[in-house]
C-alpha cells in the first residue's frame, strides 16, 4: 500500500502520495514524510538593488544577492514570474546550491562590492521551501549578512513564527482586500493577515507591503481604504507600495492599470499611512 503524508506548510494541507507533489509543485513525500523537493534548487540568481524587491526605506542604495527556486501555492493569473512559480522540478532548469555555498557566494559578492549586504529569497514563492530559507538565514546571520524575504505571505502560522526572528527585512504582497478575492487567486486572506501582523510587529524586521493594482481585482477605492486602515492598525509606519499592473500570463490581453488610478489609490492610502510609494508608473 502506497504511503502519503499531509503537508502543513499552508492552508491547502495537501495529502501528498509517496513520490508525488503538492499543489505548489515544490513539496513531495519521501518515506512517508513531506519534504521540500526544491530545497537548494535555484532557478534564478542575481544581484539586485534593494529598491527592486521593493524595499524603499531600508538601507537605500544597498544591494542583495537575490535567489529563487520553483513553485508557488497561489495561482494569480497576472503572475510576472509564472515561468518558475508555476513550474515543478522537471519544468525549469535549476542547479543545487546548498546553504553554506549560498552564504559563501554572498560573502564573495560583498567582498567585490561592499554595497552587497545580504541575501534575498524571492522570485518564486520562497516559503513553499521555507526550510531552505531558514537554514540559509541562520548561516547568513552568523556571517554578518542580512536576510530579506519577498513573499505572498500565505503560509501557516508556524512557518512565519519560526522565520520571523531571522528576517531583517520583508516585502509581503497584499494582493487584494477580501477573503473572496484571495480564494479566487488561490490564497488565504487569514494567513496573509497573520504574516503581516507578525512581521509588522517584530522588533527586528523592517516590513514593507505591496499591492499590485489590477483592474477588477484590487482597484477599488473603498477596498484600498479598508486595507490602509487595517495596516495602520498593525503599525502606522508600515511602508506600502501601490504598484501599477502590466499584462502578464493569463491576463496578457488586459490593459495596464491607468496611472491616474494608481495615483488616486495611493492618495487614499496616504490618509492613513505616512509611508506610501507608487511603482511602475
Amino acid at each position: 500500500m502506497s504511503r502519503s503524508a499531509t503537508c502543513d506548510v499552508c492552508w491547502r494541507h495537501c495529502a501528498i502520495p509517496e513520490g508525488g507533489a503538492g499543489f505548489c509543485r515544490a513539496r513531495t513525500c519521501q518515506d512517508g514524510c513531506v519534504v521540500a523537493e526544491n530545497y537548494g534548487r535555484l532557478t534564478s540568481v542575481a544581484i539586485d538593488p534593494v529598491e527592486k524587491k521593493p524595499l524603499a526605506e531600508w538601507h537605500p542604495g544597498a544591494r542583495v544577492l537575490s535567489v529563487g527556486s520553483y513553485g508557488c501555492n497561489m495561482r494569480c493569473p497576472f503572475c510576472q514570474n509564472h515561468e518558475i512559480s508555476q513550474a515543478g522540478a522537471g519544468g525549469v532548469p535549476w542547479r543545487e546550491v546548498l546553504p553554506q555555498e549560498l552564504v559563501d557566494l554572498a560573502l564573495e559578492c560583498a567582498e567585490r562590492d561592499p554595497s552587497v549586504i545580504g541575501i534575498a529569497h524571492t522570485y518564486n514563492e520562497p516559503l513553499v521551501g521555507w526550510e531552505y530559507v531558514q537554514d540559509c538565514s541562520i548561516l547568513a546571520r552568523r556571517a554578518g549578512l542580512a536576510n530579506v524575504l519577498v513573499s505572498n505571505g500565505c503560509v501557516s502560522a508556524h512557518v512565519v513564527d519560526n522565520l520571523a526572528p531571522l528576517i531583517d527585512a520583508a516585502n509581503i504582497d497584499l494582493k487584494c482586500f477580501s477573503a473572496d478575492g484571495y480564494r479566487e487567486l488561490g490564497g488565504s486572506f487569514e494567513d496573509v493577515h497573520h504574516t503581516i501582523e507578525v512581521l509588522g510587529t517584530s522588533k527586528t524586521c523592517h516590513l514593507e507591503v505591496t499591492t499590485l493594482v489590477v483592474p477588477g481585482v484590487s482597484d477599488s477605492e473603498a477596498a484600498m481604504r479598508e486595507g490602509a486602515v487595517w495596516l495602520s492598525g498593525v503599525d502606522e509606519n508600515i511602508v506600502l507600495h501601490v504598484t501599477r499592473f502590466f499584462p502578464r500570463w493569463h491576463m496578457a490581453g488586459a490593459q495596464p492599470t491607468p496611472v491616474e488610478t494608481v495615483m488616486r489609490l495611493a492618495d487614499v492610502a496616504r490618509e492613513y499611512l505616512p509611508h506610501v510609494h507608487v511603482g511602475n508608473c
